[in-house]
């Protein structure tokens, strides 16, 4: 939907511009100087878990992820808040006390936000980077035999869906916690020192519905290794037991026209790949003298880093989905 109504929208022209919304991009850019660019983003969403600290932490991981996925180094912040006008404050202390928490160990600065009444908590921040416009990462510079690189297992949709009805087991909640609160931070790192060509966060789009931006965006096809696609603990299981969000299943609606799943693939291993992710990891495409230097990198570094596919030359399905 909002794909459709960005589509018919005024295309305001400054040459500063360097990503803009018609990207379809993780962040804006906009530059400042032949040697510095401001990144750009925002995000907030109704809380996933029960542990309102917890939550906040998630929030601000998720935002603070869009800066990363660009290459940038995040600044400041400002806070959005929603929330009843009736509940214990005690529980907003609560959310932006574990917002603060990941924003102290990104090294960003709160600076102010704002807040609404609203029946239903939502809680998120604006997120300002700073990049150099030289070597600013976009989702669209994938080249033919690039490696592709993937940080972070799936699930956590199909966890949180579980969360919600009660009937997520507590290992499956601790695994999906601790993925949507570690910061995309040492893999963008490690990441800026090789040769990577484009560069994608996994979030609300699910693994497909970014990797279908990176391919229609790079002009390529890629080839993706379902059965080397990290999986969170309990991921499977909430799959085969109906815990699918409406996101998965907007996503499947989106994106399949352009995938081809093998018929080997496990179903449930195909659904993951259009499941939406919060705080999911970074997609990453290397230059193929590159790839095994950074993988062993990122893995050294604790980041659970897998080589996930290939960039092929554009062709039909766009998107391939190999055992």
């Amino acid at each position: 939907m909002l794909d459709s109504v960005l589509g018919k929208l005024a295309r305001q022209h400054d040459a500063n511009v360097l990503v803009g919304f018609d990207k379809a991009d993780d962040a804006g850019v906009y530059q400042l100087t032949p040697e510095m660019a401001l990144v750009q983003t925002v995000d907030f969403f109704t809380p996933i878990v029960d542990d309102p600290y917890t939550f906040g932490q998630i929030a601000a991981t998720n935002a603070l992820s869009d800066v990363y996925a660009m290459g940038g180094r995040p600044i400041s912040a400002l806070a959005m808040v929603c929330f009843p006008e009736k509940e214990d404050t005690a529980i907003l202390e609560r959310i932006l006390s574990g917002g603060l928490s990941k924003m102290i160990e990104a090294g960003c600065t709160v600076i102010g936000g704002h807040s609404i009444r609203d029946p239903e908590i939502k809680f998120g921040y604006a997120v300002t980077g700073l990049v150099d416009p030289r070597r600013t990462l976009t989702n669209s510079g994938a080249r033919v035999c690039d490696v592709l690189l993937f940080t972070k297992a799936l699930g956590t949709g199909v966890i949180s869906t579980a969360i919600r009805r009660g009937l997520a087991q507590p290992e499956w909640i601790e695994a999906a916690t601790k993925a949507m609160t570690t910061l995309n931070r040492t893999a963008s790192e490690i990441l800026r020192h090789y040769k990577v060509h484009a560069l994608t966060d996994v979030t609300g789009f699910g693994l497909l519905g970014h990797a279908r931006e990176m391919a229609l965006g790079s002009g390529v096809s890629l080839r993706l290794h379902a059965n080397a696609i990290p999986v969170l603990p309990g991921a499977r299981e909430c799959v085969a037991q109906g815990f699918i969000p409406g996101g998965l299943n907007n996503n499947r609606d989106f994106i399949s026209c352009l995938v081809e799943c093998a018929a080997d693939v496990p179903e449930g291993l195909h659904t993951l790949a259009y499941d939406p992710q919060t705080a999911g990891g970074l997609l990453a495409s290397v230059d193929a003298t590159d790839a095994v230097a950074a993988l062993a990198e990122l893995r050294a570094a604790g980041v659970e880093a897998v080589q996930l596919g290939e960039v092929i030359a554009e062709g039909k399905p766009r998107i391939l989905l190999l055992p």
